[in-house]
């Protein structure tokens, strides 16, 4: 019979690892996602106003590949 080291005693906590990590990835995840929806929200209500104010909105994003309707 063999008693248990150190090297065994670390491998036994290694799920509970495995759920902390898991865990912080996962908060991780949920910030990242509620980031993007504010800046999300806040570009739509830039877009809102701007239309309101007869201005033309800013984009950010890429142009249109074709802004005519000739077939080159």
């Amino acid at each position: 019979m063999r008693m248990q080291d150190d090297d065994d005693k670390q491998r036994a906590r290694g799920p509970e690892r495995g759920a902390e990590r898991s865990s912080k990835q996962a908060e991780a995840r949920k910030s990242r996602l509620a980031k993007n929806l504010r800046d999300n929200l806040q570009r739509r209500k830039q877009q809102m106003r701007a239309r309101r104010a007869g201005a033309a909105d800013e984009t950010s994003g890429l142009p249109a590949a074709k802004t005519d309707e000739s077939e080159d």
